[in-house]
């Protein structure tokens, strides 16, 4: 269902007027700032639910911007990342028998997807939704400031010395990158998290997908390209 976007608000609503000129208010399921996706007048991609219960049946899920098609729902990056791995069309991530979701650990969290197999250490993944250009070709993370994350990061080094594997997967929907960078100038702290995480063994993957208003999957992957910033 395509649309025009009023205004997004309060987080967790959007207003959009749709093709056919009836005005509604989407769910937003995006907590960040979505910077750069706000702005009036954009195209949209929502979804509806026939569920009674649902106070909002459309949900908002994609916004069209001059790189291209952008997925901004959370909640899919585990599932694209699980069909990927699924389908082993992620070697990185590969060999592994099992897969689990939402597993406790660390500081009472629950790592996204915990992978597992004989003779060899647990990987907990643990997924980002990316969603910000400030220029083609160069997607970036996070949009706004994430204590959450980097209580991630934290925890995701104690797996590592306590002998697992850990990896950081940056899931990019849509727009088409070249590369991936994290961003400093609006989370500092994230940024100085990563860099101690990465040197306590922390892996991470930065994944592309192509996104259409029909599907979304994961397709390639990007390098990092970290600023060169000291620790502060």
């Amino acid at each position: 269902m395509r649309g025009r976007l009023v205004q997004r608000y309060k987080r967790f609503l959007a207003d959009v007027v749709m093709d056919t000129g009836e005005a509604i208010t989407a769910a937003c399921p995006n907590t960040g700032t979505m910077l750069g996706l706000t702005t009036p007048g954009l195209v949209v991609w929502l979804s509806r639910s026939d569920s009674v219960t649902r106070k909002y049946p459309h949900t908002l899920e994609i916004i069209e911007r001059d790189v291209g098609l952008i997925g901004i729902n959370t909640a899919h990056p585990n599932r694209l990342v699980e069909e990927a791995l699924t389908a082993k069309r992620l070697p990185a991530l590969g060999g592994y028998s099992s897969l689990r979701r939402e597993v406790k650990y660390g500081e009472n969290s629950r790592i996204d997807l915990l992978l597992e197999g004989q003779g060899r250490p647990p990987c907990y993944v643990e997924v980002k939704n990316v969603t910000l250009y400030r220029r083609p070709n160069f997607a970036e993370f996070p949009d706004c400031r994430t204590e959450r994350g980097e209580k991630h990061l934290r925890e995701m080094a104690e797996m590592v010395r306590l002998g697992h594997r850990a990896v950081m997967v940056y899931c990019i929907q849509g727009g088409n990158p070249k590369s991936f960078s994290l961003t400093p100038d609006i989370d500092r702290s994230y940024f100085n998290g990563f860099l101690v995480a990465k040197a306590a063994g922390v892996e991470a993957l930065a994944l592309t997908c192509h996104v259409s208003p029909d599907r979304i999957e994961i397709t390639g992957q990007v390098p990092l390209e970290m600023p060169l910033l000291d620790p502060i």
